[in-house]
């Protein structure tokens, strides 16, 4: 069983900067298409930004040009560079496949105040 493990989170300022890294247990997530998603107090989770097995990579509108996710197979790890970050980006952060999902993680807190 793949077990995820994201951590990187924290209090910033707007405007500010953080770099998630999600650890996955088993090498299976290196050929399959990854995903990160946050969900915020009262919302549903959403789709944030996804990357395939081949590099390939999509984003939601509202973090386009903001965030850039990538991978580390040699290390099992899908990354998520985020900037410029906004309130609106407050949320607990998760990773897990883009279509083949595995137990969630314990997700890691980005919380962008001043």
């Amino acid at each position: 069983q793949v077990q995820l493990v994201e951590n990187g989170g924290g209090l910033v300022q707007p405007g500010g900067s953080l770099r998630l890294s999600c650890a996955a247990s088993g090498s299976i997530v290196n050929i399959l298409a990854m995903a990160w998603y946050r969900q915020a107090p009262g919302k549903q989770r959403e789709l944030v930004a996804a990357i395939t097995g081949g590099g390939n990579t999509d984003y939601t509108d509202s973090v386009k040009g903001r965030f850039t996710i990538s991978r580390d197979n040699a290390k099992n790890t899908v990354n998520l560079q985020m900037s410029s970050l906004k309130p609106e980006d407050t949320a607990v952060y998760y990773c897990n496949g883009r279509f083949r999902r595995f137990p969630w993680g314990q997700g890691t807190q980005v919380t962008v105040s001043s």
